[in-house]
């Protein structure tokens, strides 16, 4: 499995006595792409905050490939995260006043250590499989187009080779046709390189690219209005 979760419960300190998840069980098995929906405020970044070692949770078992997440500290997650997962951010959380090789170079310094060259060799060849034109590579990240902020973003996601990549509502922001070519490159990326995939959305319009769709209310038993 590459995530396993048992008894995992979540509460804010300034609130402990809401919280805002109650997830009796819930897993994704290596290779899987889901797609978890649920309304804005319905705990599904509180979720996957908990997956990729952003958050601690209150309780329960938070098993991702083999290791306990609950049992790490906060910097052994982040080291954790940093080697085995990938993340899409809704607004792409890309440095503005960087151009793409470097945003993407940025996140390949959190990981183990590689040569240089290598790290420079794999942007190349992702920005080269994204599609991305060669003289768009050195442009600042606010001067692309979305499209290309696009790219950047699963390139910055994919440099450390993960073995989970989540993607947190990040076409919530795009039209339907920047939203479709970016589903359409996002699920080529992960099939072509058996990548387990946990997308996050409140647009169900989406589910249609998966086979398996989780509604989280049925994941979590604290329902929305908390």
């Amino acid at each position: 499995m590459v995530i396993t979760l048992s008894n995992v419960s979540f509460s804010y300190p300034e609130d402990p006595k809401r919280p805002v998840l109650d997830i009796p069980s819930w897993s994704l098995s290596k290779g899987e792409q889901v797609f978890v929906h649920g309304p804005s405020g319905g705990g599904k970044s509180t979720l996957l905050n908990i997956l990729s070692g952003l958050l601690a949770s209150t309780e329960g078992q938070v098993t991702i490939l083999g290791q306990r997440l609950d049992k790490m500290s906060s910097r052994q997650r982040d080291r954790f995260r940093a080697n085995h997962i990938g993340y899409v951010f809704q607004q792409f959380n890309l440095i503005p006043y960087l151009n793409a090789v470097d945003n993407i170079r940025l996140a390949s310094q959190f990981s183990q250590t590689k040569k240089v060259s290598l790290v420079e060799q794999e942007i190349q060849q992702l920005l080269i499989t994204l599609n991305m034109a060669q003289k768009d590579w050195q442009t600042p990240a606010r001067n692309l187009s979305i499209g290309q902020q696009q790219r950047i973003a699963i390139a910055r996601a994919l440099i450390n080779k993960p073995q989970l990549l989540i993607a947190d509502e990040p076409t919530s922001s795009l039209d339907k046709v920047n939203r479709d070519a970016f589903m359409t490159l996002l699920m080529s990326i992960v099939g072509d390189n058996d990548i387990s995939l946990l997308f996050v959305s409140h647009d169900l319009s989406l589910a249609s690219y998966f086979n398996r769709v989780d509604a989280l209310s049925d994941i979590n038993r604290i329902k929305e209005e908390h």
